[in-house]
């Protein structure tokens, strides 16, 4: 992926472990729990070269994104509201992506009703790793994407963190009724 210059970061404490927020000027760029798979090499090198992504608590879009994030996880939010900036992944990412912000909280889709929603309806593998490499976890639920027979399958955050999520929005339980 490719980031855009203006980008900024600070740090989130979830309930499900710390997270990293960055943003440019045109909104949220990023959401990442700390360790998940395709951390972009920036957030990778910071321990080695600080300062690749300022630091800016203050950013508006950040606050507003910590704000958010804090209603969702004690169960006062199901739905977010910021600006999203997706323009680093690839157009066929960007698909996937818009795809997934219209999951309702409250269900699940599978990587086929993805793809064919895209319009490639062959394509469920290369869905499957567009969302792996979502870059703006939880806002873009990547999360209320399951295996074909229903089945809880690959989080970038871990499957644990995919679980909670579902849980928290209420998805589990309805679905083992």
């Amino acid at each position: 992926m490719k980031f855009h210059p203006s980008i900024v970061q600070t740090h989130f404490q979830s309930p499900l472990g710390p997270m990293v927020l960055a943003a440019t000027t045109q909104g949220l760029a990023g959401l990442w729990f700390e360790g998940q798979r395709h951390l972009p090499a920036q957030l990778l090198a910071a321990s080695t070269a600080p300062g690749v992504w300022p630091t800016d608590p203050s950013h508006p879009v950040l606050k507003q994104a910590m704000q958010q994030l804090t209603a969702y996880f004690a169960g006062q939010r199901t739905r977010f509201d910021l600006p999203l900036d997706l323009s680093g992944g690839t157009a066929f990412q960007q698909s996937v992506w818009q795809a997934l912000l219209a999951i309702p909280p409250d269900a699940t889709v599978s990587y086929g009703q993805i793809s064919r929603c895209i319009g490639k309806p062959a394509a469920a593998r290369a869905v499957g790793a567009a969302v792996g490499r979502n870059p703006v976890s939880i806002i873009v639920p990547c999360h209320r994407v399951m295996g074909a027979d229903g089945s809880l399958t690959g989080y970038a955050g871990g499957l644990n963190r995919k679980t909670a999520l579902l849980a928290l929005e209420g998805v589990l339980q309805k679905e083992m009724l």
